[in-house]
């Protein structure tokens, strides 16, 4: 057991390896989405400092701290990761890549997965040489998921891929798909489905960009034209994907509930004052819009704590699976209104579409994009009814 000494140790080494290690250039807020490094095959680092700090973190195990040694984590208790977030977060590190295969495939491989499966694609994902995306939803499978039509032919030692997914994020960047498939077409929806993994560089395979509003996205559709896919990339039973499917949606919708806590280059107060300038007291000048950012920022700060609050009880064992749901639900309107707020403080300026100042000509761009956050990973009217049939146990309409 772990002692309040031990975790003091652990808390100063911690930092002094980060101060030590994290180069200055990765000390700094994340301002486009070059600054995120994905990792994969076909990643081109922005510069030398983020290939550097990758390398460094991914060789002690801390991209993916709580995952076992084995799989190339680095092999931390709940205190310890937790510890290490904090002081990166103080120090201003930013994570070292992000990745669907960290936030929602390998904590499926870790429970789902057999041994040769998680021996190969962890370790890949925790270096950051693999980038996966989700082929889960279809044109007419979108929140009624188990309806969904893409087929796997049983055909002995592997299976023959054929259908279409749509809103696959970052498909033509991926290197892998973690992929719903019809496999048992007598059986009942939910049981018919299994959970397959394959390389994108398959025969078959071909993507096509989405383009949305804010004018660029990074949603495709994904279309499967006699793919195979080798029984070894079956991940838990035949006809057994859904519940595979259901528990890596827990981590999806964890994973986009962190943007109501996502961390802005300034505070919003500060940002706002860039267009509409502080009174003699130093304050945003505009008072409505000034009490508008105290309430966003006292309902963020209190989302950082429920976040918080769930990470405790989902390492106690006790967090209802709905909770996800919940922080889902209210990240994704929270990250809606931040937008709001600064769209509100520019005015008119603010929706120029092109402009020389970046942070003034993405600001519309940002704004509109944050309006696909209650829709992808399951809508707002989804997540609201999941919350009220297993945490409100309201009765069905």
């Amino acid at each position: 057991m772990e002692t309040s000494t031990d975790l003091d140790t652990f808390r100063q080494q911690t930092r002094a390896w980060l101060e030590a290690n994290c180069p200055p250039e990765m000390r700094t807020p994340i301002l486009t989405e070059e600054d995120h490094c994905w990792g994969g095959r076909k990643w081109i680092f922005k510069s030398e400092a983020q290939r550097q700090w990758l390398e460094r973190m991914a060789a002690r195990g801390w991209t993916v701290p709580a995952w076992p040694r084995d799989y190339g984590g680095g092999g931390m208790s709940s205190a310890e990761a937790t510890l290490l977030a904090q002081e990166m977060r103080a120090l201003g590190c930013r994570l070292p890549h992000s990745n669907f295969g960290i936030w929602m495939l390998g904590p499926a491989l870790l429970k789902f997965g057999n041994e040769a499966q998680k021996r190969e694609h962890l370790p890949k994902i925790a270096r950051g040489e693999i980038r996966w995306c989700q082929g889960y939803s279809e044109p007419n499978a979108g929140s009624d998921l188990a309806s969904l039509q893409t087929r796997a032919e049983d055909r002995g030692d592997h299976y023959i891929v054929n259908g279409q997914k749509i809103w696959t994020s970052y498909a033509d960047k991926a290197d892998w798909i973690f992929c719903l498939v019809r496999s048992e077409s007598e059986a009942k929806k939910h049981t018919g489905i299994s959970f397959v993994l394959f390389d994108m560089a398959s025969p078959g395979v071909t993507t096509k960009p989405i383009l949305l509003i804010s004018g660029k996205s990074p949603f495709c559709e994904t279309f499967f034209d006699n793919v195979r896919v080798e029984k070894a990339n079956l991940v838990g039973a035949p006809g057994g994907g859904w519940e595979v499917a259901k528990y890596l949606l827990t981590h999806e919708r964890e994973m986009i509930s962190s943007i109501g806590d996502r961390a802005q280059p300034k505070p919003l107060g500060q940002q706002a004052a860039a267009w509409v300038g502080t009174d003699e007291r130093g304050r945003l000048a505009d008072p409505v819009l000034r009490a508008q950012i105290a309430e966003f920022e006292i309902d963020e700060a209190a989302f950082r704590l429920m976040l918080a609050r769930f990470g405790e009880l989902a390492k106690a064992g006790q967090a209802n699976p709905a909770y996800s749901s919940a922080l889902k639900y209210y990240g994704a309107e929270l990250n809606k209104r931040r937008h709001e707020l600064l769209i509100a403080a520019g005015g008119s300026d603010a929706l120029e579409w092109e402009s020389e100042r970046s942070d003034h000509g993405a600001a519309a761009r940002v704004w509109l994009r944050t309006k696909g956050n209650s829709i992808e990973g399951g809508t707002s009217e989804v997540q609201l009814n999941v919350i009220a049939r297993r945490i409100l146990d309201l009765p069905n309409a």
